[in-house]
């Protein structure tokens, strides 16, 4: 397992060992002590799953009580995964990091609490897994705003994103509950 570090210190690309020949491949996409071994000692409590079509663009979602650590992977298609900084005391407030995951390059990425998530399926449609560090607390979410001009994200769109009416209404990063 190798791990790379991006613009935002603490966001990190997860590359397992994919070990493949003419039956297909296995790959090892959570092992404790591996991960542990590499300097993420996390705890995770549920896993999720969603299908969406090409073009779906979902978040940028976080949790101000209960912040999770997302741990994603697509297993069929392709996403660009987004990752915001919305710790205040952070050097990188506001800072993004944007990764392309799909199912040809096994590409991981690591999403420590303290940050906003969210993607657009770049294929016909994406199996996106998550392992996640907290319970999912619809109470606690927050959705600060995808195309909010302060934060910049170049999201490699074509067409207008399909939302969730959610996701529409998002809150700008200025006015967002953010983190200490």
């Amino acid at each position: 397992m190798k791990l790379t570090s991006t613009r935002l210190p603490d966001v990190m690309i997860v590359e397992p060992k994919v070990f493949g020949d003419s039956r297909g491949f296995f790959l090892e996409s959570w092992n404790r002590k591996a991960f542990a071994a590499l300097g993420l000692d996390v705890d995770f409590v549920q896993d999720n799953h969603s299908r969406s079509r090409r073009g779906v663009l979902r978040g940028l979602h976080y949790q101000l009580l209960q912040p999770q650590g997302k741990l994603v992977r697509v297993t069929s298609g392709a996403v660009f995964d987004v990752a915001v900084d919305l710790r205040r005391s952070s050097p990188n407030f506001g800072r993004w990091e944007g990764v392309e995951l799909s199912e040809e390059n096994q590409r991981m990425l690591w999403v420590p609490p303290g940050f906003a998530h969210g993607f657009v399926v770049l294929s016909e449609t994406a199996d996106f897994l998550y392992k996640t560090t907290e319970y999912y607390a619809p109470e606690h979410e927050r959705c600060v705003l995808w195309n909010d001009p302060e934060i910049g994200i170049d999201w490699p769109l074509q067409d207008a994103p399909s939302l969730s009416a959610k996701d529409q209404i998002g809150t700008p990063l200025r006015l967002a509950e953010a983190y200490p």
